[in-house]
Parts: C-alpha cells; sequence; structure tokens
C-alpha cells in the first residue's frame, strides 16, 4: 500500500470515531467525515504525485517533449527519413487532443536492424518521464508472452483483460508490441475493440492510448521497391510514404504472421503503416561512431570502415543493403575493442 493510501484510511477512522451517534448529528457528522476524508484523500494523492509516478494530467510524469524525441532522431537514428516524419506528426496529432476520435495505432515495417525498437524506446521516452520503465508504458513480446498457438483463445482474453485494467488506471497508456509477425494467428484481433471509434466501452475511454506494433512483414516489398527506385536513379530522401505505405499495408495483409488476414487491417484501423529503410554501408559507419561515442571512445574512420566491412550486404551484385541493418553493429564494436586491448597487453 502506498504511503498516501495508509495515512488516509488512518485519519478516515480518527474522523470516523469522532462522530456524534444521534439521529441528524450522526447522519450529518458521517456526511462530514466523508467530504473531509474524500478531500484529505485528493490532497494526498496529489501531494504523492510530487513522488510517485501518477497519471494526473496536471502532474509531470507524462507530458510529450516533441524536443527530446527528434533530438533523438537526429543522434541516434539514421537512414529513416520517412520514420522520422511519420512518428513525429502522428504523435503531436493524437496527443494535441484531449478528445482524440481513437487510440493512435502504428504499425513499423522493414528488415530487422532498421531500428524499429529504437523508435518505440524513443517515444516512451518522449512522453513518460520513467520511459519504458514506466508504469504505463506496456512491451509484449510475441516469442515470450504469445509463445504457444493452441493457447491464443486464453492469450487473447488475458490480453484484453491486462488493457483495460491498465487503461482504466491511466488513459494515457502505451501499448507495445513486438515481433508481431511470430504472434498467432488472428490473436492480435483481440485489440480491435479498443482502437476502434468507441467513446468508451464499459465505461472506460481508450482513445488517449496508444498502439505500435513492430513486424519485419514488408520487408521484401520495401527492399524491391527501392531497388527498382535506386536503379531508376532516384535518390533514398526522395522516396516518399506513399511511394511505401501501400504496399507495406498489403505485405502485412498477405504475408503469413500476426496481422495475416486481420480485421485491424480490413477495418482500416492502423492510422500508420512506418516503412524502416534497409540500411546501406554509410549507415552502419554512423552507427558506428554513436556506439563508439557510447562507450566514451573517439571515432576513427579506420574504427567505422573495419566495423562495416564484418557486416554482411546484399543483394550480392552490389552489396547495398546491410542484411541484419545496425543491429549487429554494437556486438562487432565490442569484439573489436576486447581485441585491440587484448593485443595491446602482448605487444
Amino acid at each position: 500500500m502506498k504511503p498516501q493510501l495508509h495515512w488516509f484510511f488512518v485519519c478516515s477512522i480518527v474522523l470516523l470515531n469522532s462522530l456524534q451517534c444521534d439521529g441528524i448529528g450522526f447522519t450529518f457528522g458521517f456526511s462530514a467525515a466523508a467530504a473531509a476524508g474524500a478531500a484529505l484523500y485528493a490532497g494526498l494523492n496529489k501531494l504523492g504525485c510530487h513522488f510517485y509516478e501518477c497519471c494526473d494530467a496536471k502532474a509531470d510524469w507524462i507530458r510529450f517533449n516533441a524536443t527530446a524525441l527528434d533530438l533523438n532522431f537526429q543522434r541516434h537514428l539514421y537512414g529513416q527519413h520517412l520514420v522520422k516524419d511519420v512518428v513525429m506528426r502522428a504523435l503531436k496529432g493524437h496527443l494535441s487532443q484531449d478528445q482524440p476520435s481513437k487510440a493512435l495505432v502504428m504499425s513499423f515495417h522493414g528488415w530487422t536492424g532498421g531500428g524499429k525498437n529504437y523508435v518505440a524506446k524513443f517515444v516512451a521516452d518522449s512522453i513518460y518521464k520513467l520511459g519504458t520503465r514506466s508504469n504505463y508504458v506496456h512491451l509484449f513480446i510475441s516469442t515470450v508472452h504469445f509463445p504457444h498457438e493452441q493457447q491464443s483463445d486464453i492469450y487473447k482474453l488475458h490480453l484484453q483483460d491486462w488493457i483495460r485494467g491498465n487503461v482504466s488506471h491511466c488513459e494515457r497508456s502505451l501499448f507495445i508490441f513486438d515481433e508481431i509477425d511470430k504472434m498467432p494467428l488472428g490473436m492480435i484481433d483481440a485489440v480491435k475493440p479498443f482502437i476502434d471509434y468507441h467513446e468508451n466501452i464499459d465505461g472506460v475511454d481508450f482513445r488517449k492510448s496508444i498502439f505500435i506494433f513492430l513486424s519485419n512483414t514488408g520487408g521484401p516489398e520495401i527492399t524491391r521497391t527501392m531497388l527498382k527506385m535506386w536503379r531508376n536513379g532516384v535518390k533514398r530522401e526522395d522516396i516518399t510514404l506513399k511511394d511505401m505505405e501501400s504496399l507495406i499495408e498489403r505485405g502485412a495483409f498477405n504475408e503469413q504472421g500476426g496481422l495475416h488476414q486481420s480485421e485491424l487491417i480490413q477495418h482500416s484501423l492502423v492510422d500508420h503503416y512506418v516503412p524502416f529503410l534497409p540500411l546501406e554501408r554509410r549507415h552502419i559507419e554512423l552507427c558506428t561512431e554513436d556506439d563508439l561515442k557510447r562507450r566514451g571512445h573517439m571515432p576513427t574512420k579506420a574504427m567505422k570502415q573495419r566495423v562495416a566491412d564484418e557486416m554482411t550486404y546484399f543483394p550480392p551484385e552490389n552489396n547495398l543493403f546491410s542484411t541484419t541493418g545496425c543491429k549487429r553493429v554494437h556486438q562487432k564494436v565490442g569484439y573489436i575493442l576486447a581485441n585491440e586491448v587484448y593485443d595491446s597487453l602482448f605487444d
């Protein structure tokens, strides 16, 4: 029990013990005590928000910081100009409304290592003071939380109860579903009632909540389109959302995975399909530079090239895109630095 709740009950008992026990006096005393208790609880709860995370709109625990999000995009996200634009616009539009028409739903698609998990974390950090450690940020990993396809009906019920319970506690809740392409078929449709155009369900308003889906589906379509445009001389930065969004939606709907034949897509409940483009060698070098700085090392051209050389690229005729994006950069940097330290000890 939180301290403020404990003191509320203690003070209420004291007030009730002081009541007059005869007729009108008792009624008046009880009403006064109830009102005083309610006021005391409200005051203590407000005071508690200074020390404990709470969902009070007047507290600083939940407040969208677009500047912080933009800085994270600039410093740590490479080669994803479409992501930066779509995610920023979507969040600004949704979080600026006191009564949005529905929950915000963004579906991130693309090859592994493109930055999908990074961006989901940046979103949480920009909205919640505690970031992904917030009680109002909920992460589901399909292979961990929904591993058995034969139990999908049970998972659906538990997931609905979890969403309902948490949104009733805080309307500004964030739900992140990772590896949605590995989710049991049809299970994601459990969230449909909560992201549809309903003012409330059993008295709970879900319209202020945010849902983010992370998936590798659509990656092949994105890559094929990029290769075609590259061969036609189109610059990466000139690719538009219009070039990608419809093919991602088709890919997500038709490819095997959690969104296959999904009601969410059939009923147009996904607000934004966000394409993560495959990363090139220059982006690997930027990720290497970022990782070295985080470790307190001065990035050098030789180190960046060395890490980039360690990666695998495709298609084989021009080695344009990294097969794993920046996902293995951290391990490669650590391996190379460890070898350098070891070599220096025995020189």
